[in-house]
């Protein structure tokens, strides 16, 4: 990226503001990827804790605070600045998840859950990936209504629906 700036910096110098508005967009596309990588990272911590959850058919203090973190921290990343709009939409996390991040998901999940007991193809297998889904979108939309502060209080009631919540 420092590159670009000075790039961006020499364009505007030079008046070559066409060039200039080109490594604008080069940048403001360069700060998408980065946020929708962020966004993912803590989806896929969310997916391995529901499979966990789905497989292991329990739920830790542990499990349930990284659910309300992955959550929290996808409400803050994913309202633009403008506080209006949203990177991803309430409609486009099916998608999102279905074709990024819910195999690399299993994959980390398979070493953890019963202490690795399951190889990737096997977990795949096991997983019910479509309640997954149905789940990780449940607490997904909770985002867009929610604020960052209000969000671990509210999703004590879709927690306690989860196997094993009753105790949270």
């Amino acid at each position: 990226m420092t590159q670009e700036l000075i790039d961006l910096r020499n364009s505007i110098l030079q008046g070559h503001y066409a060039e200039a508005l080109e490594i604008v967009d080069e940048l403001e596309g360069m700060s998408k990827q980065a946020i929708l990588r962020n966004i993912q990272s803590y989806l896929k911590i969310l997916l391995i804790h529901l499979i966990k959850n789905q497989v292991e058919r329990r739920l830790t203090a542990s499990w349930v605070a990284s659910i309300r973190n992955a959550i929290r921290e996808i409400k803050k990343i994913n309202l633009k600045d403008n506080k209006k709009s949203y990177y991803v939409n309430e409609d486009e996390w099916s998608n999102l998840i279905e074709e990024e991040v819910i195999e690399d998901a299993i994959v980390d999940a398979s070493f953890e859950v019963m202490n690795g007991k399951y190889s990737r193809s096997q977990l795949a297998e096991i997983v019910d990936k479509d309640e997954i889904l149905a789940t990780a979108n449940k607490f997904l939309s909770l985002t867009y209504v929610y604020s960052a502060k209000e969000l671990p209080v509210i999703m004590d009631d879709y927690i306690s629906q989860l196997v094993g919540g009753e105790d949270f």
